[in-house]
């Protein structure tokens, strides 16, 4: 629909030693020189890549506010800021429309979605499920499919897509860990409907950019409903064959469906369509966003081979056998680096959109009542009054003893406030377990000439497919 003219892309470079990855160059004209033109060339480019529409002055002030289309946006990259807003504040501030339009066709009321008391009684409902207990019981099943699916997912010798093979694993760890394999044998099915869901319904499109009814028909997402309902009849044939074997007294594993489905708040038992909103949430973004984490670091070392070296000598050193699982995090720091410098430079799923319920005022900015709020993480994550080197994969600067601390509303991976994810524990000790495991028996190489190109939708992903070819250690 629209052109992209992929010989204008910025390649990859080295910058004081550190490799920089490819990325969108920002537009470099004045914030106030954008006029009506510029606000319909934004919908081509909000339709095609997000990260195409940045301008340079937001990675180095502390808030720009625009409109768009009569749409008032403050874009906040000072971390006090965020901390007052979405923090001290954060009853003010409602889930976006244009957002909430995005997600709700797959989630509906579910964790991600859920609004108001709905998602205050979810959260209640929810968090037990993710407390050190259960998470630290599922280290040695994320273990156990790492060790059965590495060598069929790792093809030696071959090019393959990493991050489709990075999405699969993340997958299998999710059904083993959270319901038991249930969803395994419909693994090839599900990732693709998620697939499709996310290219056909994971962006804006034009019509809510620019505020049209509900009416209008959105173009950009009609291929994307029937994905989402398949996608819905499948969960919800999982849920109640399990429902099924709790009521007749059969014995069922003890993980998050089964947690999920005997879960009472206030002696209220959960309905069949909370269990398959919630379902799907977890699906959607307890594999995909730790996936594109992966993905985008595996390339990474692949380019910078002093990080390489040091993560391997790290790992080669560490008694796998020895440490149980869950503790791997707590002795592979810079394991753990690697994976957050990663989600710093592609962080899975950058945007936080909120609308002002009254209006704000903070250290001489005004936020209207009903205009949309916007902490964005690849601004943030890449600004240049907060970051040295700001496009430049770093680990070191999330080691311990790092010279510059990170302040707690300047890294964002994971979201921020109340509504912070839920999943943040499991993920982290997914992606050390697996880095873990992936790093100690292969090493991976690039496999063509042109850089993976960051695309957004919903998450951060390889336009490419990341084509990786995996070799023995």
């Amino acid at each position: 629909m629209w052109a992209v003219n992929k010989t204008t892309r910025p390649k990859p470079r080295w910058e004081d030693g550190r490799f920089v990855p490819a990325h969108p160059v920002p537009d470099n004209r004045p914030l106030d020189s954008y006029g009506p033109w510029d606000s319909f060339k934004t919908l081509g480019k909000v339709a095609r890549n997000p990260l195409e529409t940045f301008n340079r002055h937001q990675f180095e002030i502390p808030v720009s506010q625009f409109k768009l289309f009569g749409n008032q946006f403050t874009v906040i990259n000072d971390p006090e800021f965020i901390g007052h807003c979405l923090v001290k504040n954060h009853n003010n501030y409602r889930m976006q429309k244009i957002r909430q339009r995005i997600l709700r066709p797959l989630l509906r009321d579910g964790l991600i979605t859920a609004e108001g008391d709905q998602w205050r009684q979810a959260r209640r409902r929810l968090s037990p499920m993710f407390t050190p207990r259960y998470v630290n019981l599922f280290a040695d099943r994320m273990k156990a499919v790492c060790e059965r699916e590495l060598p069929r997912l790792l093809p030696v010798g071959t090019i393959f897509p990493f991050g489709d093979h990075m999405s699969e694993l993340t997958y299998l760890v999710l059904s083993e860990t959270l319901f038991s394999n249930d969803l395994e044998t419909e693994t090839s099915v599900i990732l693709s409907e998620v697939g499709t869901f996310l290219k056909y319904l994971g962006r804006p499109d034009p019509m809510d950019m620019m505020g049209a009814p509900d009416w209008v028909p959105r173009l950009t997402t009609l291929p994307g409903r029937a994905s989402v309902k398949r996608l819905r009849a499948r969960v919800e044939n999982i849920a109640g064959a399990r429902k099924t074997k709790i009521q007749n007294g059969e014995e069922v594993p003890t993980d998050f469906l089964t947690l999920l489905l005997t879960s009472e708040d206030d002696g209220v038992n959960i309905s069949p369509d909370e269990v398959t909103d919630h379902l799907l949430s977890f699906i959607g973004a307890g594999h995909e966003t730790t996936a594109r984490g992966l993905a985008w670091l595996f390339y990474l070392l692949a380019n910078d081979a002093a990080a390489r070296d040091r993560l391997e000598q790290e790992i080669d050193e560490f008694d796998m056998a020895a440490i149980p699982a869950h503790k791997w995090d707590a002795h592979l720091p810079f394991t753990l680096a690697c994976f957050k410098e990663a989600m710093r430079l592609f962080p899975p799923a950058p945007f936080i959109f909120r609308e002002a319920n009254q209006s704000d005022h903070y250290v001489g900015y005004d936020i209207p009542a009903d205009s949309t709020l916007s902490v964005n993480a690849w601004i943030l994550h890449r600004h240049r009054s907060l970051w040295d080197h700001p496009d430049a994969f770093i680990p070191e600067r999330f080691l311990p003893d790092a010279a510059r601390p990170i302040d707690r509303f300047q890294y964002l991976p994971f979201g921020v406030g109340p509504r912070i994810c839920i999943g943040q524990s499991f993920a982290m000790k997914e992606a050390v377990i697996l880095i873990a495991m992936m790093v100690k028996n292969y090493r991976f190489e690039y496999a063509v000439n042109d850089a993976p190109w960051p695309l957004m939708r919903i998450t951060i992903q390889p336009e490419n497919g990341m084509p990786m070819r995996a070799a023995r250690r």
